[in-house]
Order: structure tokens, then C-alpha cells, then sequence
């Protein structure tokens, strides 16, 4: 069983505010210790100001909006999207939510997902 299944992954166009606003979902690696996962996932142009990272049901959704940067001159040539990012992952219940960790650098943020004490092996002592 996937304990961190990824619940979309298409682009998403919600409404927000009467204007259409662009995601575009950052590539992600996910990690598994005996302690719990390790999410990374890269977001080029985000800083910690522009994330939002939201546990609800054992629903995780990241989004990273980009710092905007205008150029002065006529652009020729663009390649890069102007799209935000987003995510939507389903968390396994025996993720300890409350001990969830998030630390961003140079756009790749890295989200710490513990297993709970409980479903962790453990060694049992005979007496």
C-alpha cells in the first residue's frame, strides 16, 4: 500500500478572487525510513513567504507561488510559465500529523512526514 498516494496530478485551474489562476504540479521524491517519509519537492523561484503547505483530513496540499521578476526591456523569448505550483497528496493515518516538519532551500522544499510511534518496529524483550 502507497502510504503517501498523490491525490492529483494534472494541472489545476481553480477560481479564486473572479480570476483563473495556473498550477502546474512540482516534480516530487518521496523517501521512506523507519521513522517516517521524506517529501522533496522542487519548486524553482519559490521562498518561504510564497509556500503554503495545509493538513486537513489527512489531506497535504502544497502550493508555492513564485516571486515575480520583471525585466525591463522587451522580452524576446520566454520559456519559463508564470503557473504557481500545487499538490495534493493523501496521507496515510499513521503519519503523526502533529510532529509534520517543512524546510525550503534555493526552491527545493523538503517536508518531513513521521510515522506515528505506534507502527513503528520495535524490539520486544522476553523475559
Amino acid at each position: 500500500m502507497n502510504t503517501v498516494a498523490e491525490k492529483e496530478t494534472q494541472t489545476v485551474r481553480p477560481q479564486q478572487f473572479n480570476q483563473e489562476r495556473e498550477f502546474v504540479a512540482p516534480q516530487v521524491n518521496i523517501v521512506e525510513s523507519k521513522d517516517g517519509y521524506a517529501l522533496e519537492a522542487e519548486m524553482p523561484g519559490v521562498n518561504k513567504e510564497g509556500l503554503s503547505l495545509n493538513l486537513e483530513k489527512n489531506v497535504l496540499t502544497i502550493e508555492g507561488q513564485r516571486g515575480r521578476q520583471s525585466a525591463t526591456g522587451t522580452l524576446l523569448y520566454k520559456e519559463s510559465s508564470s503557473a504557481d505550483y500545487r499538490r495534493v497528496f493523501q496521507l496515510d493515518p499513521d503519519i503523526d500529523a502533529s510532529r509534520i516538519t517543512a524546510h525550503i532551500e534555493q526552491g527545493l522544499l523538503t517536508v518531513q512526514l513521521p510515522k506515528a510511534e505506534k507502527v513503528k518496529p520495535r524490539k520486544i524483550e522476553v523475559a
